[in-house]
């Protein structure tokens, strides 16, 4: 059948099912639910691809899910994505229990990839593409509640903090060989999306500073202050940052999440949470080591105790240029997007665990304009609903039909020309070897 033939099919039944689709971004939406906890948003995706007669894997990383089609095609397999994770913001008005609430869009993903899978399966375009299909929602893209995540950790429930990375891990994109999914993007300048994103990877930190206590007015001499020490520390950070250079982006930044037990006892023990961003592995590494030596000085002054956990956050996002282009034709095409709309290339100084994908396979990863306001504050909310929730799963869609129509020949091509900065084996190594502990104890110099 001819290619055109099937992508009008593929758009008219996502088109019938609008209101569907709808309905599960906004249900989510009013359902927010922090990394891991993601259960009731689970229970949505598997329900609804169950309607579609597809088995659902369950659970597949404490929450989140996977379901695939096509698995008996010789071609390639590609995934299409979407991140059930609520993150942490109380001031917004729609925030729930913990300031729960989608204020970075990943209830639109998940919309958009059921979307997508709608319009493929119910039309059944899907028997017409040379390759498999896996659908599968990701728990746990926004880096918070460590130690939360330290206690699944600590009890076998997880390996790794995010939830691409556990997934890769366990073995879920060993046969996948290419990925997609997209962000919902705040409107700007009357821009409509944008194509290719570039982002910072990150170390995530957890930092216990120990000292001994003592009566803060009786006897201060005898305590060992450990909230001194984490107050020298954050000057020390901050002293680093004319050490960076400006093309690698570093960002750093920090929260005291306990910083005593009363203000008349001299705090034995403060914890702290931290990111050291970069856009390269490189710069990431020799960042976060100035940063351990800053808190180690602290230590070292007071004459106390630091434990740093250093966990590999996210690595950068660099998506790939072919299937960029596959992408933006089809929106220009089909969705009536102008090029003067478009925003072809930005880099942000955030981060996402797609770029861990980005790192061993090619993917596509692009901003799709639906909200208003900032990420991450009580201004984001979505704004135009035919955009972010359907215009998307149409993109995804259209996308697919293109990498796996005619023997998956665009698909083939663009996967032998991709040169991975690791394979999974080594990127699980990398994770491994950077993934420790360092304790610095100074209580009996």
């Amino acid at each position: 059948m001819d290619i055109n033939t099937l992508k009008k099919m593929c758009l008219d039944e996502i088109d019938k099912n609008k209101d569907l689709i709808i309905k599960l971004g906004r249900d989510i939406y009013e359902n927010p639910e922090l990394s891991y906890r993601e259960f009731k948003a689970t229970n949505m995706v598997i329900n609804t691809l169950k309607d579609l007669g597809l088995n659902v894997e369950e659970n597949i990383a404490v929450t989140g899910c996977r379901a695939s089609i096509n698995e008996n095609k010789q071609g390639p397999k590609i995934a299409v994505m979407g991140e059930l994770d609520a993150l942490s913001c109380p001031e917004h008005k729609d925030s729930k229990e913990k300031g729960a609430v989608h204020c970075c869009g990943h209830n639109a993903q998940i919309a958009g990839m059921i979307g997508c899978a709608i319009g493929i399966i119910k039309s059944g375009v899907f028997k017409y593409l040379d390759g498999k299909i896996d659908f599968i929602a990701v728990p746990a893209e926004e880096g918070i509640e460590l130690e939360y995540r330290k206690y699944l950790q600590d009890n076998k429930m997880i390996t790794y903090v995010g939830g691409k990375q556990e997934l890769i891990h366990k073995g879920y994109f060993d046969d996948v060989d290419m990925s997609m999914m997209f962000h919902l993007g705040s409107v700007k300048d009357n821009k409509k999306c944008i194509i290719k994103s570039k982002s910072n990877g990150f170390i995530e930190k957890g930092i216990t500073f120990i000292g001994k206590s003592a009566h803060s007015g009786g006897a201060p001499h005898l305590g060992i202050n450990a909230g001194t020490m984490a107050n020298l520390a954050i000057n020390n950070i901050n002293a680093l940052r004319d050490t960076f250079k400006d093309e690698d982006k570093v960002r750093v930044h920090y929260i005291i999440n306990h910083g005593g037990d009363a203000v008349n006892v001299v705090p034995s023990k403060v914890t702290m949470e931290a990111m050291v961003r970069a856009n390269n592995a490189e710069a990431m590494i020799d960042a976060n080591k100035k940063f351990n030596r800053a808190l180690q000085a602290a230590a070292l002054t007071i004459g106390g105790k630091v434990i740093i956990e250093d966990f590999i956050g996210y690595l950068s996002l660099d998506t790939d240029d072919s299937m960029n282009a596959i992408l933006k034709d089809n929106m220009i095409n089909f969705l009536n997007i102008k090029e003067d709309e478009i925003i072809d290339i930005s880099q942000g100084g955030g981060s996402t665990d797609m770029g861990d994908i980005s790192q061993i396979m090619p993917c596509i990863h692009p901003y799709i304009f639906g909200a208003t306001g900032d990420f991450h504050t009580k201004h984001y909310e979505m704004i135009d609903e035919e955009m972010g929730y359907i215009n998307s799963a149409k993109a995804m869609a259209l996308t697919l039909i293109d990498l796996l129509y005619d023997n998956a020949k665009k698909g083939k091509e663009i996967i032998s020309k991709f040169k991975p900065n690791y394979t999974i084996k080594e990127y699980l190594k990398f994770l491994e070897d950077n993934n420790v502990t360092h304790t610095y104890d100074y209580t009996e110099l």
